[in-house]
């Protein structure tokens, strides 16, 4: 058997020069790089794969005393610093370009925080400012780049071809929103045109999160952005009001993720072991690190659940996208797992603990048996029949 490939996804961390982003990567990733007070610090990315945590896995490997447990990971890749004219040169900006079209998704970290002793890039803080700036510069890069695309597809589709003339037509929408300062994730394609399209990669069309990396004040157990005080909350509505009452610009969108965490209290969160991580999240009163925050919102911007294998040899997390058939799963595991897919045995994690394994399971009635048409859901514990 060919064993399948799990999911891996990365998330390109940009922004301007000392905004956090080393502070950060150093934190989330439990490394050590260079955090200096200077730009570009930063020159080659540096990468660091992070395991996804998650608490089911635990709780399922103990009850079908697995030998091991195997979480699902997220890559983190730390770009140096964007400056203005980056799309231009300036700085070392077609390098750091480069690095950020490999990545899946953009972790834009934006700096709230005043700190004389670090120097800000352009000489003072103004997170409206910033976000323009990068925002203006990946337009700019993209806008390069579509007019560079379009000669070739034009001449193209001259002769009739109707893929080029779909790809002509793309190509045009997106200097039309680019041109405009929009992103190019703004523009609506139809089916054709996003199947015609693929390898129209543009910086602006991934999906982007925003990190505002601000101070949490200790002894009033708050965050303080830009002299307004906001209290930390789990739920997903402080998003959208720190969205609306801070965050005001044209590069943030209705839907994009915003995470607000002080990423120097991050890092030593990062130095603790687990239980002391969650005794001093719980007496600062934050519901959650700021790694499980950027996680949850990675995975929501990417589309990405996570389903789950659990047996006495391992209990494993897999990754797959929103949508995705049984089949397609059971190929994340094995390549032949998805040729000879005959059914998959599902139950969610928490009905599989409540009946105190499959045994209990089966005889509840709650373990399913489910055909090539079933979706995957977060969470769901699978078991794939197939044939070699």
């Amino acid at each position: 058997m060919t064993p399948g490939e799990n999911m891996s996804f990365k998330i390109g961390i940009v922004g301007l020069p000392n905004v956090g982003k080393s502070t950060l990567f150093n934190a989330i990733t439990k490394s050590k790089v260079e955090a200096a007070n200077y730009p570009f610090a930063t020159i080659d990315p540096n990468i660091g794969v992070v395991a996804v945590p998650d608490e089911r896995l635990a709780k399922l490997a103990k009850q079908e005393k697995s030998e091991k447990i195997v979480p699902t990971t997220i890559e983190f890749v730390d770009i140096a610093g964007l400056v203005k004219g980056a799309s231009a040169g300036e700085g070392l900006g077609n390098q750091f370009l480069s690095h950020i079209r490999e990545v899946d998704a953009i972790m834009e970290v934006i700096r709230f925080f005043e700190n004389k002793d670090i120097i800000h890039v352009q000489g003072n803080i103004d997170p409206q400012r910033d976000m323009e700036t990068i925002a203006i510069e990946l337009q700019l890069a993209d806008l390069q780049n579509v007019d560079k695309r379009m000669e070739t597809v034009s001449r193209a589709a001259k002769s009739g071809d109707r893929e080029m003339i779909v790809k002509k037509a793309v190509l045009e929408k997106y200097k039309a929103a680019l041109e405009k300062g929009q992103m190019a994730n703004t523009v609506i394609l139809s089916d054709e045109e996003k199947e015609n399209s693929k390898d129209i990669q543009l910086l602006t069309t991934k999906p982007i999160m925003f990190v505002a990396n601000d101070k949490f004040d200790l002894d009033k157990k708050e965050f303080t952005s830009s002299g307004v005080i906001l209290k930390p909350s789990a739920s997903e509505a402080e998003g959208s009001q720190f969205q609306k009452e801070i965050l005001r610009s044209d590069a943030l969108h209705q839907n994009d993720a915003v995470i607000r965490i002080d990423a120097q209290l991050e890092s030593e969160l990062a130095e603790l072991d687990d239980a002391e991580r969650a005794d001093y999240l719980k007496e600062l009163g934050l519901p959650e690190s700021g790694l499980d925050k950027i996680i949850k919102a990675a995975y929501k911007t990417l589309g990405l659940i996570t389903f789950i294998t659990a047996g006495p040899k391992e209990s494993k997390a897999w990754t797959c996208t929103v949508g995705t058939k049984a089949p397609q799963a059971a190929g994340k595991i094995h390549t032949d797992f998805e040729k000879g897919f005959i059914r998959a045995e599902v139950i969610q994690w928490d009905k599989l603990l409540e009946a105190g394994g499959y045994g209990g399971s089966r005889d509840k009635g709650w373990l399913r048996v489910e055909g090539k048409e079933y979706t995957i859901q977060d969470g769901d514990v699978v078991h794939f029949r197939f044939n070699v």
